[in-house]
């Protein structure tokens, strides 16, 4: 298996849309599906279920997948150990949520970019708690996530700033206080991420089974839902003074008070070696 179709093939498997990969690789429809139909033959069995409707994975597919980002990573790694000049160059990429992107990174993208404009520069946006499971999964270089609970083996944490976690409700209250929480409150909450685990910690010990009225992914969508008047929400300050509903909802100042919320840049351990990637690393630090 060359690089190449490993690439290809990577493309092709996170898109789910041969169309789509064809584009993005600069192939041709035919080019594409025969490289995916030379890797089928040496792997000895089909990577990808094909209908008209949809394109999924087989279990062979997700096995290769595995595989391709590793020996692609491993590759590129290899590549820039062999540069003499061991300059920085080469590609990195970079999740955040579209809060982070506003407050956190203007400042180190901008400087990162002067400095090292040979590094190709992918930013992908999303929900916040599914910053780290992008990095360990290997398909993100960098993410700016919460700093989790439990230390994670693999992972590399650089705290940024830190931001309380408010109860937050429309600017019509629902509640003028919950300073005696009852539980019988609408509750709109993330679907994961550290946000949850800190309320779902804070309910568990005041033995409160709560009225979840609503769970969303992402804290601006939690942020949004709250303004259209479904429940109490609970978010970090940081991402309620970044949204563009911040003067259409108020923060309930009676509320239970919960843990901050760290906010870093994170990494794998084995991403670190890449010097694109700790050029970034080391950028941000000085930023601190």
């Amino acid at each position: 298996m060359n690089i190449q179709a490993l690439e290809t093939f990577i493309q092709t498997a996170e898109l789910l849309h041969f169309g789509r990969a064809s584009r993005a690789c600069n192939l041709s429809p035919s080019a594409l599906t025969r490289t995916i139909q030379r890797l089928e033959e040496e792997v000895g069995q089909a990577l990808f279920l094909r209908d008209n409707r949809s394109v999924a994975l087989t279990e062979a597919g997700n096995r290769l997948l595995h595989y391709a980002r590793n020996s692609v990573q491993e590759w590129n790694e290899f590549q820039q150990e062999l540069s003499a000049e061991k300059s920085v160059s080469g590609s990195i990429s970079l999740y955040a949520s579209i809060t982070a992107v506003y407050s956190l990174l203007p400042e180190l993208l901008e400087s990162y970019r002067s400095k090292y404009p040979d590094v190709q520069l992918g930013l992908r946006t999303g929900a916040a708690e599914r910053a780290i499971e992008q990095v360990l999964s290997g398909e993100i270089d960098l993410a700016v996530a919460a700093l989790p609970d439990r230390k994670l083996q693999r992972l590399e944490f650089m705290p940024l700033a830190e931001t309380p976690l408010v109860f937050i409700q429309p600017k019509t209250p629902i509640f003028p206080t919950i300073e005696s929480f009852q539980g019988l409150e609408p509750l709109v909450l993330p679907q994961s991420g550290t946000a949850r685990n800190r309320i779902d910690e804070w309910l568990r010990l005041q033995h409160i089974t709560p009225h979840i009225a609503l769970e969303v992914s992402g804290n601006e969508a939690l942020i949004a839902m709250v303004r259209l008047g479904t429940g109490i929400g609970v978010v970090p300050q940081l991402a309620l003074e970044r949204s563009p509903f911040r003067d259409e909802v108020s923060i309930i100042q009676k509320a239970p008070k919960l843990e901050p919320y760290v906010v870093g840049l994170c990494s794998s351990k084995r991403n670190l070696k890449r010097p694109a990637v700790r050029a970034m690393w080391e950028l941000a630090k000085k930023r601190i």
